[in-house]
């Protein structure tokens, strides 16, 4: 038996496995990047099951864009049954392994965890989760107090201002909101 292998820090979730796809053990899975085969460029992916806080290092075989999904066969991975196993599993990749950023460009991952205030300095929460909806992300922030987040959208007409350094986010947006 191979020794287990060491997780490496600052693993990025780049996508979940959805379902079974088929019947030898391949997986659907749902991307969580810009481009859906980005994934696709990674040999190694480490697997978390759900409801699971420990990381497996797996190896991907073959896989393919299917749609707006990948399918993909990782090794040791041979039949439905096992493949059900890894259903809702997050996908990392250790963020060494993925491209630095161009000028202006950001990861999503950095966005979480930013405090947010609008305009006239109000605090309006902290950066949950960026969501995509299709035309365009949205950060999901939690509001100060609690209660429902805000989803405000990142886009130029909004977003004022990403100083990382400070992990602060300057938006347009009303305290109402």
């Amino acid at each position: 038996m191979a020794p287990a292998a060491e997780v490496p820090g600052n693993l990025i979730v780049m996508g979940q496995i959805l379902v079974p796809y088929g019947v030898q053990g391949w997986v659907k899975v749902r991307p969580q990047t810009e481009h859906p085969d980005a994934l696709l460029h990674y040999a190694t992916w480490w697997v978390r099951p759900a409801r699971s806080e420990q990381w497996r290092e797996m190896t991907r075989v073959a896989g393919r864009v299917h749609a707006d999904t990948l399918v993909v066969q990782l090794e040791g991975v041979g039949t439905r049954e096992a493949a059900l196993g890894l259903k809702l599993a997050d996908i990392g990749v250790p963020r060494a392994a993925l491209p630095a950023v161009k000028a202006r460009e950001i990861y999503c991952v950095d966005l979480v965890g930013l405090a947010v205030a609008n305009r006239a300095g109000v605090p309006l929460g902290e950066v949950e989760a960026v969501v995509d909806h299709g035309a365009h992300p949205l950060l999901q922030v939690t509001r100060p107090g609690g209660g429902a987040p805000r989803l405000i959208p990142y886009v130029p007409a909004t977003i004022d201002r990403v100083d990382l350094a400070a992990r602060q986010i300057d938006v347009d947006w009303g305290e109402d909101w």
